[in-house]
């Protein structure tokens, strides 16, 4: 198999102009803003400063503002987290299968996090197992973790439970890290919510979901054939003429649109940033527009 590592790097130097690239590498710098500094001492502020920098009460008694500064610690933790259930092997609007767009997604992300000299780490699984694999530097350790996600993932696989996933991460991992969850579109629920809730309050979370494929083509295939469909979560078979169906397809866009909703609406009351992504053509300009959301936010 060719290096996924390499597909990941051409498709960010498509993505872009370096410029462009250093705007990217700045988004993902500014999600640990501040949480990985010591405070060192004080300076003059000069313009161009973060006004979120100056110390007001030190500069009321020098007279003029001061700036606070730090010095780094410690390097970061990417903790990607991903399913590799059996929904992973379906299909996106773009007609990929999903996985790839996963390994895509945490690609990117885990080298921009290497470019920073952070780690990263992995936690991945279905409705059966949850692996983890620790998180370390460098770009085979990164290679290592992406092969393990295109490997696992695929059709003859166990259901989907991304719960069994988040749950690892809260019960076992300690300390304050970045998890980037890659995930399918999961439904709200109760439990689920409580679960985000608590690893919120420990960990910085990104969240981007890879979109379904559309009920049915929009256009036949070769000859002006339109294949049946089936669920791989649940192998319930579709025919093609029920999926064409103008009764259908408003109930399958209604439901969508009602878990689309309610799944945001989990995400932001639990202070998560959520994106979303087709197709991996897509993963970097979504990538730079999660990690710009995040950085208003906070």
């Amino acid at each position: 198999m060719a290096s996924l590592l390499l597909r990941v790097k051409s498709k960010m130097a498509i993505f872009a102009h370096r410029k462009a690239r250093g705007l990217l590498d700045g988004e993902y710098g500014s999600v640990f803003r501040g949480r990985s500094l010591d405070f060192d001492d004080l300076r003059a502020y000069v313009p161009g400063d973060e006004v979120r920098d100056i110390d007001w009460k030190a500069s009321a008694r020098h007279g003029s503002p001061l700036i606070k500064r730090y010095v780094a610690v410690r390097r970061q933790t990417l903790l990607l987290l991903t399913d590799t259930g059996r929904n992973m092997a379906a299909i996106s609007r773009t007609g990929e299968p999903k996985k790839d767009i996963a390994v895509m997604a945490l690609g990117v992300m885990g080298y921009l996090a290497h470019r920073h000299g952070d780690v990263v780490g992995l936690v991945s699984g279905d409705s059966v197992r949850t692996r983890f694999i620790p998180a370390k530097g460098g770009e085979a350790h990164l290679e290592r973790l992406l092969r393990q996600v295109h490997g696992d993932a695929g059709a003859g696989v166990a259901p989907s439970r991304l719960e069994d996933q988040l749950d690892h991460v809260a019960r076992t991992v300690k300390g304050r890290n970045l998890l980037f969850v890659v995930a399918d579109e999961i439904a709200a629920t109760p439990a689920m919510a409580g679960l985000l809730r608590r690893l919120r309050a420990q960990h910085e979370i990104l969240w981007l979901t890879v979109r379904d494929a559309d009920l049915a083509p929009s256009q036949p295939g070769p000859g002006g054939a339109v294949a049946d469909f089936y669920s791989v979560a649940d192998y319930v078979f579709l025919p093609a003429h029920l999926a064409r169906s103008d009764t259908v397809v408003a109930a399958y866009t209604k439901g969508i649109a009602e878990r689309d909703a309610a799944r945001k609406a989990m995400l932001r009351q639990a202070g998560i940033t959520e994106g979303d992504v087709a197709g991996s053509q897509g993963v970097v300009t979504a990538l730079f527009a999660l990690l710009e959301r995040h950085r208003r936010a906070g």
